[in-house]
């Protein structure tokens, strides 16, 4: 774990340092990353995390050091690249009939993505389509432009995105960490990673 600083020079030194990182779930993102007021269904901000991370998501940008985000880490790249997302799905996004946050156990899958080819999350799986776990409130709304969608629910929320032209910037809306001892192509999902990191 990375500390909660705001040091540009530290957090470069830091970038520099590792060969790879892994943006992980958590607290909602404050929606004036976004251009947006703070609704009452927002979840609970850390403002501090949003700055840190926002700073070392530029420079492993800049370095093309690989980076997988997960959930909060999916949110995360779309909004520091110019996206936008749901503060609350079942408040703005009421035509979902998908249970995109589900009760444990987690390692149970919920609902089914969809893959699209010609992307790194399909080469990495050679499949179109997976049952994934859920559990988040906040989504997608306008992909950056920076970014490429690799897969969408039966919704059609944007289930993980790729940035193109990097070596290994993926993330994925749904928690492979619960299920990578059950399921392959979840455990995939970190093997490519740490291969990314070595190379």
């Amino acid at each position: 774990m990375l500390p909660l600083i705001t040091d540009k020079d530290m957090i470069l030194r830091l970038a520099k340092t590792f060969d790879g990182f892994l943006f992980t779930g958590g607290h909602d993102i404050n929606p004036e990353l976004y251009g947006e007021e703070i609704e009452d269904f927002s979840g609970e901000l850390c403002n501090e995390r949003d700055i840190m991370e926002a700073i070392l998501f530029s420079k492993v940008v800049e370095l093309d050091k690989p980076a997988l985000g997960i959930c909060r880490g999916l949110q995360l790249f779309n909004v520091l690249l110019g996206g936008t997302l749901y503060q609350d799905i079942p408040t703005q996004l009421s035509v979902s009939h998908i249970q995109h946050k589900q009760k444990p156990p987690y390692t149970k899958p919920v609902h089914n993505v969809y893959i699209a080819k010609d992307t790194l999350l399909y080469h990495l799986l050679q499949t179109d389509s997976l049952k994934v776990n859920s559990y988040h409130h906040q989504g997608i709304k306008n992909l950056s432009e920076q970014l490429m969608s690799a897969a969408n629910a039966e919704d059609g929320l944007i289930e993980a995105v790729v940035m193109p032209n990097k070596k290994f910037i993926l993330a994925v809306q749904w928690h492979p960490e619960f299920n990578y001892k059950l399921d392959d192509y979840n455990f995939k999902l970190f093997l490519e990673f740490v291969r990314a990191c070595k190379c």
